[in-house]
C-alpha cells in the first residue's frame, strides 16, 4: 500500500529545527519512517519521496504504511493516506493539478575522455538547468511520464544545507506546479510511486496529483 503522510512541524522543537536547517538531517529522520530498510538501497525499497512545503509541512510518500512512532516525540502531528484511491482513478485523457519539487539536471559529455567500465560510453558531466531550460526537462520527463503539461509555472526552491562534505552531490532544486492531461496510466504510475529525476534523496522527485 503505497502510503502519503503530512507532518505539520513544531517548528519549535529542536529535532524538527534542525532538519529544516539541514536535508541530510531532515533524509535521516524520515528513514526512520521506513519499516525495513535492508538492502544496498533503503531509500527506495521503502519508497521513500518527500517534499518541504509552507506551514512547515512535511509531505512523506512510502511504499507502506510508515513508523510514525520513530520520529521525535512531539516533533508535529500527522496524518497518514492511502493512495491507492487516487493510483486507481488514474485515466487517460483526464485533467490533473500537479506539483513536483525536481532536480532538473543534463549530462554533457563532450570532451570528456572517461568511459563508463560496463557500458564504454563516455561519462558526461552533469550540469544543473534552470530557468527555460530547466522547464524544458520538465516537459520531457512529465510526458514520459505519462502525462501532458497543459500549463507550467517554475520556482526556485531552497537546499538548505548546515555542512556540505566536499564530496557531497549539491543540486538546484525547482518547483514546477501546473495543469497536465494523462496520457499513459501504467507510465504514471510508476513515476508516482518511483519519483522523478535525481536528488530523491534531498527533497526531489515526488510528485503529487490531485483532480482538476
Amino acid at each position: 500500500m503505497t502510503s502519503l503522510t503530512r507532518i505539520t512541524i513544531d517548528p519549535h522543537h529542536p529535532a524538527a529545527r534542525a532538519d529544516l536547517a539541514d536535508v541530510n538531517s531532515l533524509h535521516k529522520t524520515l528513514m526512520r519512517m521506513v519499516p525495513d530498510q535492508a538492502g544496498p538501497t533503503p531509500r527506495a525499497t521503502g519508497g521513500l519521496l518527500f517534499r518541504a512545503e509552507p506551514g512547515p509541512t512535511l509531505l512523506v510518500q512510502t511504499a507502506h504504511t510508515p513508523d510514525l512512532t520513530a520520529l521525535p516525540t512531539s516533533y508535529g502531528t500527522a496524518r497518514t493516506l492511502d493512495l491507492t484511491p487516487l493510483l486507481n482513478s488514474l485515466i487517460p485523457g483526464r485533467t490533473m493539478r500537479y506539483r513536483i519539487t525536481a532536480a532538473p539536471t543534463t549530462a554533457l559529455s563532450a570532451g570528456n575522455p572517461t568511459r563508463h567500465p560496463v557500458t564504454g560510453k563516455r561519462r558526461g558531466k552533469i550540469t544543473h538547468l534552470t530557468g527555460d531550460d530547466a522547464i524544458a526537462w520538465w516537459q520531457r520527463r512529465a510526458t514520459d511520464a505519462g502525462l501532458e503539461p497543459l500549463t507550467i509555472s517554475s520556482l526556485p526552491r531552497p537546499f538548505p544545507r548546515t555542512h556540505l562534505a566536499r564530496s557531497a552531490p549539491y543540486f538546484k532544486l525547482t518547483q514546477f506546479d501546473g495543469f497536465a492531461c494523462i496520457t499513459d496510466t501504467g507510465l504514471l504510475t510508476h513515476a508516482l510511486k518511483n519519483g522523478i529525476g535525481r536528488a530523491k534523496t534531498y527533497g526531489a522527485g515526488l510528485l503529487s496529483l490531485v483532480p482538476a
